[in-house]
């Protein structure tokens, strides 16, 4: 089996490491961690990713030696007919009482509200100038000139250009990433940042393993970050969002509790 480690965040005080299990060229899992420093996220995503492979693996015996098995659904209880309804009493001049859990006759028809619309993200701003400007300021800082920077693009963005960053996210991806960065900073070491569509395809890998639907993933993204949709999270909240999937993952019931 082998263990590949990436630094998939950096900011000043926090590093976040993506590792992944490998075995004869399949992954059978990754995991994220969050600490100081680099080496101390990459233990903690690592001692989870084995917590992770080791539970699925059977009772007694080297979890990440095994394979893991195939979890059945749990099988329906039989179910039984139910009970008639009790007859209706009617008074003997007058028409039959309704039952306690029917309105009264001529009572307006209530219906459950209906629930809010989920708020939608804001608009790109048109104007980037002042994001850009910030942009090279950084590179200044860092001490990259346009060779260096290019280097480093190719390796997040798959294109050497800062002009082909086409995305708002995207670019305020790269300016957080440069803030992050000390001085004097290799180009072709410096972590990359973690691209959105990574972000939403790992979190519904996750989804997925715990089984939740949409309205169950809803709830959890409400209690945790009071908003209703994952397009309103921030990369940095989204990447948030993927760690505390991870950790209901591990804790193996994946209940929402009561808010």
């Amino acid at each position: 089996m082998q263990f590949l480690a990436r630094l998939v965040h950096a900011e000043p005080g926090t590093r976040v490491v993506e590792v992944t299990a490998q075995r004869d060229g399949h992954t059978l899992g990754s995991a994220l961690g969050e600490a100081a420093t680099a080496e101390a996220a990459e233990e903690r995503a690592l001692q989870r990713l084995r917590q992770r492979l080791g539970s699925a693996a059977n009772p007694g015996s080297p979890g990440l030696e095994l394979p893991i098995p195939r979890r059945s659904g749990p099988t329906a209880p039989p179910t039984t007919p139910a009970a008639p309804a009790p007859p209706v009493p009617r008074h003997p001049d007058g028409p039959p009482e309704a039952r306690p859990d029917e309105p009264p006759a001529g009572a307006p028809e209530t219906r459950p509200a209906d629930p809010p619309p989920a708020e939608e993200p804001p608009p790109d701003p048109e104007d980037w100038s002042a994001e850009l400007t910030r942009i090279d300021l950084q590179l200044q800082r860092i001490g990259w000139q346009r060779e260096q920077e290019a280097t480093f693009l190719e390796r997040a963005f798959g294109h050497p250009s800062r002009s082909r960053i086409t995305t708002y996210r995207d670019l305020m991806a790269y300016l957080e990433l440069l803030q992050g960065l000390a001085e004097g900073s290799d180009p072709a070491q410096a972590p990359v940042p973690l691209r959105r569509s990574e972000l939403l395809g790992q979190c519904d890998q996750l989804l997925g393993k715990l089984g939740w639907n949409a309205g169950r993933g809803r709830q959890f993204l409400e209690r945790h970050f009071a908003l209703g949709s994952r397009q309103q999270l921030s990369d940095a909240q989204l990447l948030q969002f993927n760690m505390l999937l991870e950790e209901a993952l591990l804790s193996g019931d994946g209940e929402i509790q009561g808010g």
